[in-house]
């Protein structure tokens, strides 16, 4: 699995690449500092995975993100940061990022972290999680009844398919009032939708 480390702090870049290049399974193939050269070395190295820093100069690793994932959307993003405010957390995922992780985790943590996230899960350290519980005052108010029910059961893990069975639609109907409702609330996607709701939810 080869990663690339982007950190304006060298020291950090040197620490993980030594630390996660132990693992039988990583390969640390390079290490940037600023998203600027993050992006130049995804058109030669193509990563796996990158673990990416928010806060940097020159390029910060949020719009950074956002170009990566727009470029080449089968590279995966883990941010890894000691910042823990809403605002970030939010950004990160709007931006494309499949995980986020805290500086302060250990390297054993991490590798597991890295080895989930390349299997398809997201990830987000526990601290992270409870931030994004907090709801960010924005709530689920312009959408139909229609566009509330299918919200409900995206959040309940259900496919297009077997919303257009539940509802009575078609299945293309399912799909295009699903992008309504994303471009409606400005969510990436329908993981992001389910996050969004079920904070609303468990604050209600």
């Amino acid at each position: 699995m080869k990663l690339l480390i982007v950190d304006d702090d060298e020291l950090v870049c040197q620490s993980l690449q030594l630390l996660l290049g132990k693992e039988d399974d990583l390969e640390v193939i390079h290490t940037a500092l600023n998203g600027k050269i993050a992006i130049e070395l995804c058109y030669n190295e193509q990563p796996d995975i990158i673990l990416m820093d928010i806060q940097m100069p020159i390029m910060d690793g949020i719009e950074s993100t956002k170009r990566i994932k727009e470029q080449w959307p089968h590279i995966q993003i883990m941010m890894l940061t000691t910042f823990q405010d809403e605002r970030n957390i939010r950004l990160a995922l709007k931006a494309g990022a499949e995980g986020y992780l805290l500086k302060s985790a250990t390297i054993e943590n991490m590798a597991q972290q890295i080895r989930a996230l390349k299997t398809g899960s997201i990830i987000l350290d526990v601290d992270v999680l409870k931030k994004l519980m907090e709801p960010d005052n924005a709530a689920l108010e312009g959408l139909t009844v229609r566009e509330t029910d299918i919200v409900e059961l995206i959040a309940q893990g259900l496919s297009n398919k077997e919303i257009a069975e539940h509802l009575f639609l078609s299945v293309g109907t399912v799909r295009n009032t699903l992008s309504i409702i994303l471009d409606k609330l400005e969510i990436r996607d329908r993981t992001q939708l389910a996050i969004y709701y079920w904070q609303r939810k468990n604050k209600s």
